[in-house]
């Protein structure tokens, strides 16, 4: 039977993505392999949530450290860093209260975030460590705090918790919304990419068919060399063009590659329906991007 959740203020059953880190302990038969897999599925699931904190928040500090003239305090080694624990303090406190993990769980995975950050700080004040030492140093004490909190309450039962409809619609969608989140930096500061940028579309897919062993179907192989070559074409015509024409090109690759995107979505061949999702709205919203870089910058 397919595992479920009822939300507190849905009538319908939702589905669950994965098993939860917090269901109850498998039975005495039950294979360790699968205990194993919760654990990593919960620490994957919060180095997401973590990565999505950082997209979002960071230019949010940036924009508001210049409205409010404190940029360099908040450049300054020891701010930075817990700056950055805070923003992936967010985006894991998100994540494991849509889970139903209670709240003193979410409290010591926040303190891996600080701790680790937290007990370098003396070395670097008195000059044993410099800065790239410190954010680097902290990152590293950080993933053994969190197998350690997501050891601790790997058996912990879930917490009662309400989720609005729209929370979970855009649970469902988190393709989308993490690809939202990759391009937020961009939209401060827009830019065009590399024209060689263009070949990491098609190769992904030839990547992800040959470990999915999915382009053996009738045609399916053929199809993926035409879009090698269709925008292996593009990437050189941009890079022999150069210019304001060169970005075009590349904005127009990223555009038609979100058709390509939308193909495979609809007959769920070669890559897994959430990559295409995801790939669809990151390479429109990179391609609107580069148009507006394009139309504010001059000729």
């Amino acid at each position: 039977m397919e595992n479920t959740r009822m939300y507190a203020d849905s009538a319908t059953a939702v589905p669950s993505p994965a098993p939860l880190p917090t269901d109850d302990p498998a039975p005495p038969g039950a294979a360790p392999a699968s205990s194993r897999r919760r654990l990593l599925w919960h620490l994957g699931e919060m180095a997401l949530a973590m990565v999505a904190g950082m997209l979002l928040l960071g230019p949010l500090w940036e924009l508001a450290g210049t409205a409010l003239g404190v940029g360099e305090s908040l450049a300054r080694p020891e701010v930075a860093a817990l700056v950055m624990a805070t923003n992936m303090t967010v985006g894991m406190t998100v994540a494991m209260r849509y889970r139903a993990h209670r709240w003193h769980a979410v409290g010591e995975m926040a303190a891996a975030m600080y701790v680790p950050f937290l007990l370098l700080f003396v070395p670097f004040r008195v000059g044993l460590i410099d800065a790239d030492a410190l954010l680097l140093g902290g990152h590293l004490l950080m993933i053994p705090a969190m197998v350690l909190v997501a050891l601790r309450h790997r058996h912990q039962p879930s917490a009662p918790v309400r989720r609005h409809r729209v929370v979970v619609a855009l649970a469902h969608r988190w393709p989308a919304v993490l690809a939202l989140l990759l391009t937020v930096d961009m939209w401060v500061d827009p830019s065009v990419l590399s024209p060689w940028t263009m070949l990491v579309l098609p190769g992904g897919y030839l990547v992800i068919g040959m470990a999915r062993r999915t382009l053996g179907g009738r045609g399916v192989l053929a199809a993926q060399l035409v879009g090698l070559a269709v925008w292996v074409a593009l990437t050189v015509g941009a890079v022999l063009a150069g210019g304001r024409t060169a970005d075009w090109l590349v904005a127009f690759g990223w555009l038609a590659h979100a058709g390509w995107d939308v193909a495979h979505h609809r007959n769920r061949r070669v890559v897994p329906r959430s990559y295409a999702e995801f790939c669809v709205v990151l390479d429109v919203a990179l391609a609107a991007v580069m148009v507006l870089a394009i139309l504010t910058t001059d000729a």
